[in-house]
Parts: structure tokens; sequence; C-alpha cells
């Protein structure tokens, strides 16, 4: 490994290179462990996951303990234990809570796997291919990984470290948020500052850091004619049709060029500076790093701009016209109720209440300015908000210090088009700077097939 970190730092990145074998072997075992929350027959290996957890961190003298929080209410299972560790308590010491998750997301050989994703395998480019390797066993086990290596080159972490390792990540992390404001003033009184590690760099090339996440609004719209599905020979043209007038709403909502066409609704939205800017065209990234995954067509001719609307802008997507009522029906036939599903993104400064009131307002509107005679039902199932951190706090600065003593590379301030709630609810609860520090690259295929980690990302928490 070389790097351009003092010669303490050294010593140790020397010591990560020794243990690499060993390091690898501990993240291996971990994803032959099949935890998906997600599904009901697999949730006793989520409690196998935190239990390896639990003796993988006490061996290395990490105080350990299994949190227990309860059932799942809509099907009555137990939920995954929340894994809590301490590591040191010298007052002198600033306190960092780290927060990963352990469960993953499901995967066979048969989604198109090269190989098993409960098998991990190592590609000739050095990438580690298995199924949580990037999301999140791999940035997990780099925490435990630092402490060894640290603890194998005679040198004292600097600093208390304390773990918050949950089960329930991939399957809205039910039961967090309650043991979060529970444990606040117990198990997480001493934090001084949080550390997440549950993302990606913004390319492939070089390391970012990542500053921001957008939030997002997901809506159901329902609108119902009929009592029952109608046979359009028969009923075409003389009774109302709400297809028609769902689709005319959501084509109010979104132009063909991303713009939302919803009044007001950019009006609150933060400025991008020229700085940031500057930052992100820094930061290697190219128009293909953004769309080559999927092959999209970009919206976009400056690749900046593409940026900024990933980042920094709000998006409004459309994802769902569909026939509300029980059976697939004959395929002429009038649906009596229709159902169309759309979500918006929202960043800094955007209050999700004021963004209701707008998107209420506009589909009501507008469905009356239709003069239908359908009834119309506008739901949102689910709000989270935005978030966007003090860069300039000292554990964002530690971070780009580590960053750039292991990369030998400046790392960039980036922003994240996704959303991950429990960065707002630990900056909530415990009232603290919330660092996003990631350990993979974009390419990983993090909730894709063959996701991996490449082996150098293991050396990345060392330096923090």
């Amino acid at each position: 490994m070389t790097t351009s970190a003092p010669g303490s730092f050294q010593h140790l990145f020397a010591k990560v290179d020794e243990l690499e074998s060993h390091f690898i072997d501990r993240l291996r075992r971990a994803i032959r462990i099949p935890s998906i929350s997600a599904h009901a027959e697999a949730r006793k290996e989520c409690f196998e996951m935190a239990q390896m957890l639990r003796e993988e961190m006490t061996l290395l003298g990490i105080q350990a303990q299994l949190k227990d929080i309860g059932y799942e209410k809509h099907t009555g299972l137990k939920l995954p234990p929340i894994v809590l560790g301490r590591y040191g308590q010298d007052p002198k010491k600033p306190t960092i809570l780290v927060y990963c998750h352990y469960d993953v997301q499901p995967a066979e050989k048969s989604d198109g796997w090269s190989t098993d994703p409960w098998e991990m395998t190592t590609e000739e480019d050095g990438r580690l291919c298995g199924r949580g390797t990037s999301d999140d066993k791999g940035p997990l086990l780099c925490w435990l990984n630092a402490i060894e290596a640290f603890q194998a080159a005679g040198m004292d972490v600097p600093v208390n470290l304390l773990f918050l390792f949950e089960g329930m990540e991939e399957n809205g992390s039910t039961g967090l948020r309650a043991a979060l404001e529970e444990e606040a003033s117990q198990f997480l009184a001493d934090v001084d500052a949080v550390c997440i590690s549950d993302l990606v760099w913004a390319g492939n090339t070089y390391p970012s850091i990542v500053q921001g996440l957008r939030g997002v609004l997901f809506y159901v719209l329902d609108v119902t004619g009929a009592e029952k599905d109608a046979h359009s020979g028969l009923f075409g043209g003389v009774i109302s049709e709400p297809m028609s007038d769902l689709a005319s709403i959501m084509s109010s909502l979104v132009d063909s060029k991303g713009n939302i066409l919803i009044p007001g609704i950019y009006d609150p939205v933060r400025p991008v500076t020229d700085v940031e800017k500057e930052q992100w065209g820094n930061l290697g990234l190219s128009e293909g790093d953004l769309t080559d995954s999927v092959n999209g067509r970009s919206l976009h001719s400056d690749f900046i701009e593409s940026l900024v609307h990933r980042w920094r802008k709000p998006s409004l997507s459309l994802h769902r016209l569909e026939n509300a009522a029980p059976g697939a029906g004959a395929t002429t036939s009038i649906p009596a109720k229709v159902r169309g599903k759309f979500s918006i993104r929202t960043v800094p400064n955007m209050v999700s209440s004021e963004v209701d009131k707008l998107v209420q307002q506009h589909i009501n509107t507008h469905f009356r300015s239709l003069g239908s005679k359908n009834d119309l039902h506008i739901n949102c199932v689910h709000q989270s908000d935005w978030f966007f951190e003090d860069s300039s706090h000292w554990s964002y600065q530690a971070a780009i210090n580590a960053t750039r003593n292991v990369w030998d590379h400046e790392p960039g301030l980036s922003c994240e088009g996704g959303s991950i709630p429990i960065a707002l609810d630990l900056k909530q609860v415990l009232k603290k700077n919330v660092l996003l520090l990631p350990v993979g690259r974009a390419g990983d295929g993090a909730h894709s097939i063959n996701g991996t980690l490449l082996r150098k990302s293991y050396g990345d928490l060392c330096a923090v």
C-alpha cells in the first residue's frame, strides 16, 4: 500500500497488508450467512449474523451486546437485535458512534450472478465478489479490521468507538428509531460525532466523501369511476373513464425533460455555488459514470449539470399506472379504479410538509379543471427529509485527511441522489454531526448482481 501518510501510519498499513488474508476470510464467513431481513424464512440467519458479530467483536476486546427490539407488528416475527459495542473509554478522546447494517438484499445465482452470491470469490482485478461485500458487511467489518490492525501494530486507537449495527436496514429499519431514542441518554450519551459507512464513492476512480442526501416523498393516486370493470365496446364513450383522468394528472406533474411542473416547487431550493461545481469537476467522473450502468440517455449536454440535477435539484419520477381492481381483467376492459404512483426527491432547503401542500394543491386544481365525474384520492404514503451536513466539522476534516493519506488523492465532497433516513434520525436524536464515509465504489453493484468490494478498500478506515 503506497501512501503519503506519516511514518507511524506506514507501520499500521504494513500490518493491514500482513492481515489481509485474515480480514478477507472474516468477510467470507459473513457473506456465507444469507441475512436477508425481508424474507421471513431467512430471519434466523439475521440472528446468526448478529451472533457472529458479537463473537468477533468480543475477541477484539470490544464490549459487545445484543439489544432486543421486539417484534415486527405486521408479521409477528421477532426483529433481529441491534448489535451495540464499545471500544475505549478515555475521557480525553472523542467518542465516535459508527453505524452500519448486517442484513442484505436477496440474491440468487439465477438472477444473473456469475458465481454463488453466498460464496465470496476474488476476481482478477482484486475485487471481492459476493452479496454484502459492499453493502454493508464489507464496510462494517472494515471497522473491526481497523481495530485489529491497530492492535497488531501496537498502536492506540486515537478515538473511543461505539458501534450500532442493525439487522433491518434493507427492510425499513423497523424498531431502530425507538431504540435510538431509548439509548440516547444511556449507551449513546457520550457520543461526540457519528459516522455512517453505508455508501459508495461518487465514481470508480477517485475517492469522495458524501455531504448530502436527497429526501423522498412517495405518492399513490386512486381514481375511481364505476363499481366494476366495464367492456369498452359497450361502455366506451358512455361512462366516465378513470384512466384518462389519471393519465392527464400524471402528465401534468413532470415533462419529458425532467422539469417538475408543480408551481413553486423550485422556490426554496438551495443554489449550487461555483465552488461546489468546481469541486465536482475534480472528482474524476464522466457522464458514463452516471448513465452507463443502465444505458440511460442523459437529459443534459453538460456533465456538471447532470450532477446538479442528481445531487442538488429535486426530481419527480412517474413509477406506475395500474388497474387497481383485483385480477388481470380483459385486455379491452375499462378499469373501474386505477392507481398511479410517483415520487419526488427533495433537496436543501425544501420542507416536506410544504412540498406536500404544493403537490396536493396542484393535483386537485388540475383534476377540477378536467370537469371529471370520477373520484380522486391522494395519499402520500412515505416522507423522509433530505440531509446535508457541515463539512467544516472536525469529523469531516479527519475523514478528508484519512482518505487523502490512504489513497494519495484529495477526496471530493459529493452528494447522493438516494436517501438514507437513518442519517437524519441519528442527527435529530443525538444532535451531533453525522459523517457519511464511503468505502466502496460506484460500480460495486450494491443492490445488483455480482456485488463487489475492492480489496484496497480494507485500508480505508485505518487512518480515521
